[in-house]
């Protein structure tokens, strides 16, 4: 059996003669017309242009991202959907490479020298497993996770080769409802047969969202005792121990980890701030270095990976290095919005190392000019810039970026973290009074929006809803609500695609903030019965291979 002839292929491969190689492989086994990218940037912009069918990426690419970086951006920034398959291709074994590449999971890893049989064969089993799992791919993309759910039941009859595959995905996605009982049943079900190493890990995962952080820990300290390169395993343990006040033992996990698999751009980044955090700015420098480094070829680089340096080399007193690194964060990203207020914050944070007070508040009070561009920042640099401020004594602007973070970004997380630092500069009474002051608007918002859908206005209530969203983007409170009047608009008057699409984005959002959220359930099955009553089904985008 061949390969279908209408197939997207995407090729990456920098080396000419490989790219030849692989196009005589891919026309003996079907495929005619594949596209070709010589390095990651090229690579990015043709998936941005156009869905492939699948990609076939060499691990090593030459100067730039390789492989592995490449694949760590599309997964992160959602530029691929899961049905697009992503196949790595590589002479590469050294085994922390390795381990890197196959942790971000690509559809097969597939070492080198290889022939068009192997080619062959490796890629139908994987397009047959992806077509397995194209249906509940596309219910949850409609924003149905419910329905995925219903059919990984019925899957798991009919796909028996994929039984624990099934299970798996149906474990995730009662995770991505709220249903954590319901996913833990699962992992349990499944380790009862096979101590199957994601399955640990899942149920941990859901022991943690219960706060049953006891039994979390047990389950993650023997899974990295029986499996000491489970990289994921070390990263739940590090967040176990820092989310329960052990920053210093989250930590030496976290270093274990990069020990073992030192190539992951968002690990070395959380090591370096929890180094920072614990007072090791030398571990913290060589993290961030080199997330600085690699993310030089990246068109998603943070520039507060630059502002996170800046910071460790300050704690080492390596002034002039950290004069070179807001330098380079100015040549490099200085012209973008992000870029410019983190380096306006880098600037002060260096003019205050040389107690140029003057001149520190001087950038402080730039960066603040524009309080859109402080949102862009991430919740742990903008409690360092309010802490900042309180040192400066810009007592008003402290107060005002502190109550801008508790309405725009209010999980439990963000929470806790924002009052034990106030706490700890005796601030505690500002904290309560700025929450308390949030949550009045959050009721007031929300009162007005269910008044308006109460009357029946439920153009108005809409408009009130997203209007607090904007206004409050890290609320689920606010999202919960903003995508309830969205779906009863629906209800009412019909289906819009542009309101579900939207209503799915806020729902998606508010478990990200809130994982084990009650209203997760309630609003999601909600969802789920208006998709079935308006006859709403997810456009088969692909067809299974077909003999040739």
């Amino acid at each position: 059996m061949l390969l279908s002839h209408d197939i997207d292929v995407l090729v990456i491969e920098s080396q000419a003669t490989m790219r030849a190689q692989l196009r005589t492989m891919l026309a003996s086994i079907g495929v005619d017309t594949p596209q070709f990218a010589v390095s990651a940037t090229m690579a990015m912009r043709r998936l941005r242009e156009q869905r492939f069918d699948l990609i076939l990426c060499e691990y090593n690419l030459g100067d730039g991202q390789d492989g592995q970086h490449l694949l760590e951006d599309l997964r992160q920034h959602e530029v691929i959907p899961l049905d697009t398959l992503f196949v790595m291709i590589t002479g590469e074994r050294n085994y922390e490479r390795v381990t890197s590449a196959c942790e971000l999971a690509p559809n097969d890893y597939i070492l080198k020298p290889l022939n068009a049989e192997t080619l062959r064969v490796r890629l139908l089993r994987a397009f047959e497993k992806r077509d397995a799992f194209l249906p509940a791919w596309q219910l949850m993309r409609i924003g149905d996770p419910v329905g995925a759910i219903d059919y990984c039941r019925l899957a798991r009859d009919e796909h028996p080769l994929y039984l624990i595959d099934f299970m798996r995905l149906q474990a995730e996605l009662h995770a991505s409802i709220g249903q954590v009982g319901e996913a833990e049943a699962l992992y349990r079900d499944i380790l009862s047969s096979r101590p199957i190493p994601w399955a640990a890990l899942g149920l941990a995962r859901m022991l943690m969202l219960k706060k049953a952080f006891v039994e979390a820990e047990h389950v993650l300290e023997e899974l990295v005792a029986r499996h000491e390169r489970f990289i994921e395993a070390y990263e739940l343990l590090a967040r176990l121990r820092e989310e329960t006040g052990r920053a210093e033992e989250a930590c030496a996990t976290l270093q274990r980890a990069t020990e073992r698999s030192p190539y992951r751009i968002r690990r070395l980044r959380h090591l370096g701030a929890l180094a920072l955090a614990t007072g090791s700015p030398a571990t913290a420098e060589r993290s961030l270095a080199e997330v600085v480094q690699r993310g030089k070829y990246s068109e998603f680089r943070d520039p507060e990976d630059h502002i996170r340096l800046l910071q460790a080399q300050l704690a080492l007193h390596k002034v002039e290095d950290a004069r070179s690194t807001l330098a380079d964060l100015e040549r490099s990203m200085g012209r973008q919005p992000k870029g410019e207020v983190c380096a306006a914050v880098g600037g002060a944070l260096l003019q205050a190392h040389q107690h140029d007070q003057a001149g520190a508040r001087q950038a402080i009070l730039g960066a603040l000019r524009n309080p859109n561009r402080i949102r862009t920042l991430s919740v742990g640099l903008r409690q360092d810039l309010i802490k900042t401020c309180l040192d400066q004594h810009l007592d008003e602007q402290g107060n005002a970026l502190l109550a801008d973070l508790m309405r725009t970004a209010a999980d439990d997380r963000t929470l806790e973290t924002t009052r034990a630092a106030l706490k700890a500069r005796g601030l505690d009474h500002l904290s309560r009074e700025i929450e308390a002051q949030v949550q009045a608007e959050v009721k007031s918002l929300v009162t007005t929006g269910a008044q308006k859908a109460h009357a029946g206005d439920f153009d108005g209530a809409v408009a009130e809803m997203m209007n607090a969203a904007r206004k409050m983007p890290g609320n689920p409170h606010v999202l919960f609500n903003a995508a309830l009047a969205l779906l009863r608009h629906i209800e009412h008057r019909g289906w819009n695609d542009a309101f579900a699409a939207q209503a799915r984005d806020l729902i998606q959002r508010a478990h990200r903030l809130s994982p084990a959220n009650p209203r997760l359930v309630a609003i999601t099955e909600f969802m789920h019965e208006l998709i079935k009553r308006y006859g709403i089904r997810p456009e088969r985008v692909m067809q299974k291979p077909r003999p040739a």
